[in-house]
């Protein structure tokens, strides 16, 4: 109930300024004054709590320390209310109509600077109470200081240049804002509208938030505990609702820090990887908080890109926001805060590898492939990636894995290169002819069946030292081995080998005896080492220049094995069909080494062999 005069007041020229900033251009989402206006009610009890620990005379102690918000369809309004601090006359008029006190003018010189540090509560400059207007007819602020003789008061304005301010009685401690809405914003009279909204901004603020007298803010902030404290349950539940899944989360970090940035972070890892199943590319999923207060829920530039299979929070109070709290303005400090996540997270990985290795090799098989990702293109965190990149090689069972820190451990004496193989998988690697000869001498060599193994090595290059090499490389150089007895002579393999480079044309650039050869009669190695198998079928799939570029290889033959020798003698005993089987030599080594593109002509050079049968 009124019980004086209403008196009028214009906005100080700032404020019109102010208003019309917020209203106009400030905010992208006009729900975000939701937020501004809660975390406005959750600082002002905030403020009281801390008063209640030097002032025992305060005004209705025993009401609860809480935010409700009430919608009313019909009337077309919201009301927002809460029992902190509370204003007196006086300060209505310098918090709301004046720069005294609201930070206002630090606001307006912000915009002019760039921003500047947050180094207090989230509504640093105060302003958020004038994002009401955005979609407001009317605002009307009911408010009772916590000191006992203050009497009540009501703030009125329509944000068009003044305001007025009269004496209320009956109010209780702090205050109330109801909000008349514009036709256009009435969706925000609807209680799921605003429901939704407290969920997505508001779900960790401190105090209870109610709408319409349910709790809404039922999950707690974990991050901010102690570990200590937090059982394995709650982490799961946490999990499913930030995530808004339905699984148990596969790994979980939770840490803080106070140098150089304060962070406390929750980071989790699902249980298995979607993009694995051919659904769509994984959006950033890491939530940046300040103060418990949602700023961006998927923000880009938080994270490499590599690690957007990570679900989580990551809450910071050094983040200079600009003064709507939707963006960063500091963009350097962004990058340093995910560098201090990222290593933190490789970290744990690193320490999960080594003391639960099985697990380890569980989420590699997941999610391996992001790190080979950041391994070929992240250069900050490379060295720490490339430690926990795992393949199978030619020492391991089949399914099981070895580090490029292990393969290094077994290293032969005076072995200076790691070597490594592609294929579709093992048995086609281990049945090709390129691992012949290191399995003769004893050398390791990792597999690698995934179309980015390639790009992954050829961009990590070396590891400890040691050259990461192709073992179908053909300028690989392996160490001497002894030569069996028999085959053909030197002399005999020099006319073979030129009678061969004739015979099978361009696509033949040389022909020599191999020396990693043991079972198989011959193996071809790509010309052109940059133009690989694989890299071929990229550009050809994209069309680009040299996918369908002849292919020029160099042919190792064998000249112990029993087709080789053979050959040999049917150039002069049966020319033509000697001419048929060096095509056909050279479209299997062209297979091995997956450069044939075409079978027709081989298919029908087969049958002429089986006519001679």
């Amino acid at each position: 109930m009124s019980t004086s005069t209403p008196q009028k007041f214009e906005f100080q020229a700032e404020i019109k300024q102010l208003l019309d900033i917020v209203i106009h251009s400030l905010y992208t989402e006009k729900e975000i004054f939701v937020r501004e206006l809660v975390s406005n009610a959750s600082d002002a009890l905030e403020k009281l709590r801390h008063t209640q620990l030097t002032e025992q005379d305060i005004q209705d102690a025993d009401k609860p320390l809480e935010i409700n918000l009430t919608t009313d369809k019909d009337a077309k309004t919201l009301t927002i209310t809460d029992h902190g601090i509370g204003m007196t006359r006086a300060e209505l008029v310098e918090n709301l109509g004046t720069i005294a006190h609201s930070g206002s003018k630090a606001f307006l010189n912000a915009l002019k600077q760039g921003g500047q540090k947050n180094d207090n509560l989230i509504g640093q400059f105060g302003v958020g109470f004038y994002s009401a207007f955005m979609v407001a007819k009317s605002v009307k602020v009911y408010s009772r200081s916590w000191r006992k003789d203050e009497p009540g008061h009501v703030w009125t304005s329509d944000g068009s240049g003044s305001y007025e301010i009269e004496e209320v009685a009956d109010l209780t401690r702090g205050c109330k804002i109801v909000i008349e809405l514009n036709d256009d914003a009435s969706e925000y009279a609807e209680e799921h509208r605003i429901k939704s909204i407290l969920e997505r901004y508001s779900a960790f603020v401190s105090f209870p938030v109610n709408l319409n007298g349910n709790h809404i803010n039922k999950v707690t902030a974990l991050w901010l505990r102690s570990k200590s404290e937090i059982t394995d349950e709650e982490y799961t539940e946490f999990y499913k609702f930030q995530a808004h899944a339905y699984d148990a989360p596969r790994y979980r970090l939770h840490f803080s820090a106070d140098a150089p940035l304060q962070i406390n972070s929750l980071l989790f890892v699902p249980e298995s990887n979607s993009e694995k199943f051919g659904m769509a590319r994984l959006e950033p999923s890491v939530s940046l908080y300040c103060r418990k207060v949602l700023i961006d829920s998927a923000p880009k530039d938080l994270l490499p890109e590599w690690l957007r299979f990570l679900k989580g929070v990551v809450d910071s109070e050094d983040l200079p926001l600009n003064i709507s709290r939707e963006t960063m303005q500091d963009k350097a400090l962004l990058d340093k805060l995910g560098k201090v996540i990222t290593k933190r997270f490789l970290k744990f990985l690193d320490e999960e590898s080594k003391n639960r290795a099985e697990d380890y090799d569980k989420f590699y098989a997941e999610f391996g492939i992001f790190l080979k990702e950041g391994a070929a293109l992240d250069f900050t965190h490379k060295d720490q990636l490339v430690k926990l990149l795992r393949f199978e090689s030619s020492l391991t069972e089949k399914g099981k894995t070895t580090s490029l820190a292990d393969y290094v451990s077994r290293l032969k004496d005076g072995q200076t290169e790691i070597y490594y193989l592609i294929g579709a998988n093992r048995e086609t690697i281990e049945n090709g002819p390129y691992l012949e000869g290191f399995k003769s001498r004893g050398l390791e060599v990792l597999f690698c069946y995934e179309p980015v193994d390639e790009y992954v090595m050829n961009n990590v290059r070396e590891f400890d030292g040691k050259k990461l090499i192709a073992a179908d490389h053909g300028d690989v150089k392996l160490p001497d081995a002894p030569k069996p007895e028999g085959g053909l002579s030197d002399d005999e393999v020099k006319s073979l080998g030129e009678w061969l480079k004739e015979t099978l044309g361009e696509t033949v650039t040389e022909v020599k005896a191999s020396d990693r050869l043991v079972d198989s009669p011959a193996l071809a190695t790509n010309a052109d080492k940059f133009m690989t198998p694989q890299m071929r079928r990229m550009m050809k799939a994209m069309n680009k220049d040299g996918g369908d570029a002849p292919v020029k290889v160099s042919l190792e033959i064998n000249p112990r094995h029993a087709v080789i020798q053979r050959l040999a003698a049917a150039r002069t005993e049966s020319p033509e069909k000697a001419k048929l089987v060096a095509e056909q030599i050279l479209d299997n080594a062209l297979i091995s080494a997956g450069l044939l593109e075409d079978a027709t002509s081989m298919v029908k050079r087969l049958y002429k062999l089986l006519e001679q049968v």
